[in-house]
């Protein structure tokens, strides 16, 4: 799609978006952050494989074998370019679209799916809503719902690392509704005046659930917010996975030489439903989502692949094939594991229970259970 047919109203217009895969799929020489193919190949792979999950784990709320998720159709660029430019020592810490960096940084898939059915072998005890999943080894925080609230724990993570005198910087994803959130200013409040080593990653992608960006503020682009608290921001083409990755390594370069935070805005699109609890038709037309479906991040990589003889359709189709029988595998042991325990409702809450907590457990247990519905 040449820039001459995007609509006026297109930020791909713009020109202090940073881009590296240019219209013909090929790579701009003057910002190519200078992959292998290996690594192109790792890529596309994990972006493919969140978008197949993302297809199963609909079809499952659909039937009525999971109560609900979250997917990120259209974002994977964003999501996962940024994972990929962090460091191993580095934390991310998750809005709720963000299972592919999840999995990128280790998460097993039957850690996940487990989560997503809130059984007994949940990292979470059931405790959380499906899609709200954690993974402590691999430096990647837990998911919380109320919008924002995880900019501030990013922020106080950097903090510590700066305290101990530690190299590492912490990633926080959020989308554009949440710079309308009280956390936003004070995470990039206290981040600008302290110098601390955080990305805040925007990804601006047009929706805040029914809401849109234009909505959100009045002023042209999400990146220049950081300029009010001394922190520089910067646009990227967010399905543009090279460009993020790029635009990111620069931020922890930063962040790493003692130079402070930086705000990226990702221009990307959420091209499905917020949820699954979601219509997004109610609100928006099919001719508003057309344009981005034909930048669909992962089009644009399978094509670039295609192109440089890195990748093919057998290996396309051999992909999807055996990420499937990988689901499949987990979704039927999630399915035959017990429910929690209820001797775990108030575990990870104190370090030892106190009296009057650990008598209302004893209640629990000794009372009658409602009957199992499964």
């Amino acid at each position: 799609m040449a820039s001459s047919d995007l609509p006026p109203s297109s930020p791909f217009r713009d020109a202090d978006v940073f881009r590296v895969l240019l219209e013909d799929d090929a790579l701009d020489a003057t910002t190519d952050p200078g992959l292998s193919a290996a690594e192109c190949v790792e890529l596309y792979r994990q972006m493919a494989t969140t978008r197949i999950l993302d297809e199963r784990l609909v079809t499952l709320q659909r039937q009525g074998r999971i109560g609900f998720h979250v997917a990120s159709l259209g974002e994977e660029a964003a999501i996962i370019g940024a994972a990929y430019a962090m460091r191993p020592q580095d934390w991310l810490f998750p809005c709720y679209r963000e299972l592919g960096a999840a999995l990128l940084r280790g998460l097993p898939l039957q850690t996940f799916v487990n989560n997503v059915f809130g059984n007994g072998n949940d990292v979470v005890k059931g405790r959380q809503m499906p899609d709200h999943y954690t993974y402590r080894a691999g430096n990647y925080a837990s998911v919380s719902s109320p919008v924002g609230t995880q900019i501030t724990h990013a922020v106080g993570v950097a903090w510590a690392a700066k305290l101990r005198h530690e190299d590492a910087a912490s990633l926080a994803y959020f989308g554009d509704g949440a710079t309308s959130s009280n956390e936003f200013h004070s995470g990039m409040n206290f981040a600008g005046v302290f110098g601390l080593p955080v990305v805040f990653l925007c990804r601006n992608n047009g929706w805040a659930i029914s809401t849109p960006a234009d909505r959100q503020t009045v002023t042209p682009t999400f990146a220049e917010k950081g300029i009010a608290y001394g922190v520089p921001g910067v646009r990227v083409d967010g399905n543009d996975v090279f460009a993020v990755i790029a635009v990111v390594r620069r931020a922890v370069a930063r962040a790493s030489a003692g130079e402070g935070p930086t705000l990226v805005e990702a221009l990307t699109y959420r091209m499905g439903a917020h949820t699954t609890s979601d219509d997004p038709s109610r609100y928006r037309t099919e001719e508003e989502v057309k344009p981005w479906v034909e930048r669909d991040p992962i089009e644009r990589m399978r094509r670039h692949l295609f192109a440089a003889g890195h990748w093919d359709q057998e290996q396309d189709e051999q992909l999807r094939v055996s990420i499937d029988r990988q689901f499949r595998a987990a979704v039927e042991k999630a399915e035959k594991a017990p429910p929690p325990d209820l001797a775990t409702l108030v575990e990870d809450v104190y370090e030892t229970p106190p009296w009057n907590l650990a008598e209302q457990r004893a209640q629990l247990l000794a009372g009658p259970r409602a009957p199992s519905h499964t």
